[in-house]
């Protein structure tokens, strides 16, 4: 008999064109049903692809995790190759590898790595546009930080969630949220009389978080209220009332989805 063998995935790709990572019925175009599309005709046996999270419609990933079950004998290299070649060129596999056959991509994760990136007030980088909010202004910093700082440890997200009630929990741990700043620099040629600076134009900033699960559309309203308080629209005390009340009214607004990538799935080492 066949060995069925479980291959694990490290993906990255541009959410621009995709209505998210989940497969649908509807004949939407997503990254889950691409790889399994790929690789059932690749190896002509029916081939069900778990990924670590559901990124949503236009969310890209630098280090999503994903495994699925074959009979093939091809190699991870092979395997990682051959998928390259016959995927959408903005669908990259980075790494495979064959692991244990219990190891799944969802149910061992131990956290993730989210980053989003907002360009005020605008963005210069013309390959970047599909992977940043545009903020008109410039926010207060230190005080999306000092914000940020209430919003972590183990608490009921509900309100940080753009669903009214859960099946499961909405518990999660947030181990830290992390603002720092990206400059946004172009060393080309200028015209003497532009009015622009010679290094500096402008700022990108990227606020990194890092838990080990995130509700839906949770990092993207924590964003907004993150904002919210970085424009004086709302008090560095107030930005956690969403985590007392458990009401989505009284927490920020839902920020764009191009801004967001999934960054890195962590594992325990013995499990990947």
């Amino acid at each position: 008999m066949e060995q069925i063998r479980n291959i694990a995935l490290v993906l990255a790709y541009d959410g621009t064109r995709y209505a998210g990572w989940q497969r649908q019925e509807q004949a939407l175009s997503t990254i889950q049903g691409k790889l399994e599309a790929v690789l059932s005709r690749l190896y002509d046996e029916e081939i069900e692809v778990i990924g670590a999270g559901r990124t949503d419609s236009k969310v890209h990933a630098e280090g999503q995790v994903a495994n699925f079950r074959t009979r093939t004998q091809d190699s991870p290299e092979e395997i990682r190759r051959k998928l390259n070649e016959y995927l959408p060129a903005d669908i990259r596999v980075r790494m495979a590898a064959e692991v244990a056959p219990d190891f799944h991509s969802r149910f061992k994760a131990a956290g993730k790595i989210y980053d989003y990136r907002i360009s005020c007030p605008e963005e210069t980088d013309v390959f970047l546009r599909n992977r940043v909010m545009i903020l008109s202004q410039v926010p207060d910093l230190a005080a999306m930080q000092a914000a940020a700082d209430t919003l972590v440890g183990t608490h009921d997200y509900l309100g940080f969630c753009s669903l009214k009630k859960m099946k499961k929990s909405s518990v999660r741990r947030i181990d830290s949220i992390r603002i720092t700043t990206e400059p946004m620099v172009y060393d080309g040629s200028r015209f003497p009389a532009s009015g622009r600076s010679d290094r500096e134009d402008g700022m990108r900033i990227l606020i990194r978080y890092e838990g080990n699960g995130f509700l839906y559309h949770m990092v993207r309203i924590l964003t907004g209220t993150l904002i919210e308080v970085g424009l004086g629209q709302r008090r560095v005390e107030d930005a956690a009332k969403a985590l007392e009340t458990r009401k989505r009214e009284d927490a920020g607004f839902l920020v764009p989805a191009q801004g967001l990538t999934l960054t890195k799935v962590i594992y325990q080492e013995e499990d990947f």
